[in-house]
């Protein structure tokens, strides 16, 4: 009994897991394979294995070069020392431990930031197109939007003279409501809305506490 505890294996001291997800016994099978002298029976025993994992994933089997993955799953547990007769191209470690190349996320500091950076795309939209009703439409859209953004900001209220200012600017001067005399939506009607949304959500909460009331409790 004190021998077959004193020979006890500790994960601490086992070598690291490839893939965790297949087990050590699983990992233990991809080394016997490597070890194994006569390609024919290494090639037998390599099949066996990716018969095994396909049945410990049946999800996956509808998804696109499922076949391909498992393969690949081999090579990488293998640390691509497997030298089998694979029916797929084997993908090279390199390629595989290759990063991505890094997102570039946009680093626009415009300076109003309460508008948001697609209130900015959305101008340069509207000066590209002609002159005309449809570009009337969307500019006031635009400036509308702006009043909005603004007062969900931290204002009760703002004249349009602001809005419409702050638009000439971005816009680089081609766009300036003033001087059409335009009036844009009631500041009260945007914070009506606003507050009606939240009642809606604050009634739900409301009725959903007060259905529990006068229940029983087991």
């Amino acid at each position: 009994m004190l021998d077959a505890v004193n020979h006890l294996e500790y994960n601490t001291e086992r070598p690291k897991l490839i893939i965790p997800e297949y087990g050590r016994h699983f990992q233990k099978m991809v080394d016997y394979a490597v070890s194994i002298e006569d390609r024919e029976e290494r090639n037998r025993v390599a099949q066996a294995i990716i018969s095994v994992m396909g049945n410990l994933q049946p999800h996956l089997r509808d998804v696109p070069d499922f076949q391909h993955k498992l393969w690949d799953q081999l090579f990488i547990m293998s640390d691509f020392k497997l030298d089998v007769d694979s029916p797929f191209p084997i993908t090279s470690k390199e390629v595989l431990q290759q990063r991505p190349d890094p997102l570039e996320y946009p680093q626009n500091h415009p300076k109003y930031r309460f508008y948001g950076n697609n209130i900015k795309r959305m101008i340069d939209v509207a000066t590209n197109w002609e002159k005309g009703d449809k570009r009337s439409g969307l500019e006031y859209a635009i400036a509308n939007h702006m009043k909005k953004c603004y007062l969900n900001w931290n204002k009760d209220s703002v004249d349009d003279k602001v809005i419409f200012k702050h638009l000439y600017e971005l816009s680089d001067g081609k766009i300036d409501l003033a001087s059409d005399g335009e009036n844009l939506t009631d500041s009260g009607q945007f914070l009506k809305n606003r507050t009606a949304k939240s009642n809606r959500g604050g009634s739900g909460k409301k009725s959903s506490r007060g259905g529990s009331r006068g229940k029983k409790r087991y």
